[in-house]
């Protein structure tokens, strides 16, 4: 399934390895590390703390999302919910007289 995580960016669910709340960066010197490493390898824009709401970490890159680690958790259990309803469009249909 994929994850329209804001900006125009979509990205499949099974890459993304953690979202991190924006607020909580600068409080870690792991993640804040992670990021100014992301920014000097990829040559990314720096972390615009106005529009940024979290932080995306896939398998592949890291992307600044301007959604909130609540919305991304609700569509993505809405991803969730959606993967695992039952499929009966090949079921018989019943006949009711």
């Amino acid at each position: 399934m994929f994850i329209h995580i804001g900006d125009d960016q979509v990205i499949r669910s099974d890459d993304i390895i953690a979202m991190i709340d924006q607020q909580y960066i600068a409080s870690s010197t792991i993640n804040e590390e992670l990021i100014e490493n992301h920014e000097e390898q990829e040559e990314a824009e720096e972390l615009d703390s106005e529009v940024t709401k979290s932080i995306i970490i896939t398998k592949d890159c890291v992307y600044y999302s301007p959604l909130s680690i609540a919305t991304l958790k609700k569509r993505a259990s809405m991803l969730s919910t959606l993967s695992h309803l039952d499929d009966y469009t090949d079921s018989e249909t019943l006949e009711i007289d």
